[in-house]
């Protein structure tokens, strides 16, 4: 493997680490802040760093068609995800919250297929469906039989934040990946101000050190930085090689979730992460079959 690879493989695993700790971060900021406020207030924050970067760098403004685009991109990660999720990990243990996650794939091959006109082969989505069965079938066993709230809220984050994956894969090969989470924090901007003002004027109580860390956090890293890292490194060692080592982002949420927040890991979470991090993987190994005309050269 070239130098260039290596550099890229080391940005992904880095992207994907700086994700694993979303789900942990998020669960301490709603213990104290409402999760509106987490969801909304985390983007808004993160604009302003976007705003600065896009005019330092004189970056032209997006054309209409993909200001539709984005506006994609806004709904699924900028909005639902980040406050759907939120509202999950006030029930939900991170460590559950990221095996229910492991639906994620499922959802953005069926909007890549839809939106880029990707055609997976049938080994492809019999390997996702049996990936989601065994998230499912998790979820049902970790809480005592039925579905929680916190998991229809998970599934609820994972179908519009899919969406805004999707959407903002197709939108990077011709802006560039940093380009496209910058514009969407942006745009987003006027959607965001009067929300996250009321809410932070609702709050009441003091926010503790600790809070404003992990909120820091899901702003700067989650929000931001994260995209910077991970989508260098899909330029630098190819899309298809770094992307394989996103399949280790649950095993790293839930090893962090334990590592610095003291969740108990049952064994049986580690049994089903195995299982699905299995069905994912032989589901890399078969066929996808790209639109024509597609390139694999993001913009830098």
């Amino acid at each position: 493997m070239s130098t260039r690879e290596n550099t890229g493989m080391a940005l992904g695993l880095l992207g994907v680490i700086i994700f694993s700790l979303t789900l942990p971060m998020t669960r301490i900021v709603v213990q104290e802040l409402h999760p509106l406020l987490n969801g909304l207030g985390r983007a808004l924050f993160a604009a302003i760093p976007a705003a600065a970067l896009l005019i330092w760098r004189r970056e032209k403004w997006p054309t209409w068609a993909q200001v539709r685009g984005l506006s994609l991109v806004i709904l699924g990660v900028i909005l639902g995800f980040p406050v759907l999720s939120a509202w999950a990990m006030q029930t939900l243990p991170a460590s559950h919250g990221a095996l229910v996650n492991g639906l994620q794939p499922l959802c953005v091959a069926i909007y890549a297929a839809w939106l880029s006109h990707e055609r997976p082969s049938r080994a492809f989505w019999a390997c996702a469906a049996l990936g989601s069965a065994l998230v499912l079938a998790y979820a049902m066993i970790s809480g005592a039989g039925s579905i929680q709230a916190g998991d229809l809220l998970m599934l609820a984050a994972i179908a519009v934040g899919g969406l805004g994956y999707a959407e903002g894969g197709r939108l990077a090969r011709e802006m560039g990946g940093w380009q496209v989470i910058c514009w969407a924090l942006v745009l987003s901007t006027p959607l965001l101000i009067g929300p996250v003002i009321y809410l932070a004027l609702q709050h009441q109580g003091p926010v503790s050190t600790r809070t404003w860390w992990a909120f820091g956090y899901v702003a700067m890293f989650s929000q931001f930085i994260g995209f910077f890292a991970w989508y260098a490194g899909l330029a630098l060692g190819g899309i298809a090689r770094v992307s394989q080592i996103q399949l280790l982002q649950i095993f790293f949420t839930i090893a962090f979730s334990a590592l610095f927040f003291g969740e108990h890991i049952e064994p049986i979470t580690w049994l089903f992460a195995a299982g699905v991090i299995m069905t994912v993987v032989l589901g890399r190994k078969t066929s996808v079959r790209p639109a024509r005309g597609t390139t694999l050269l993001p913009k830098t």
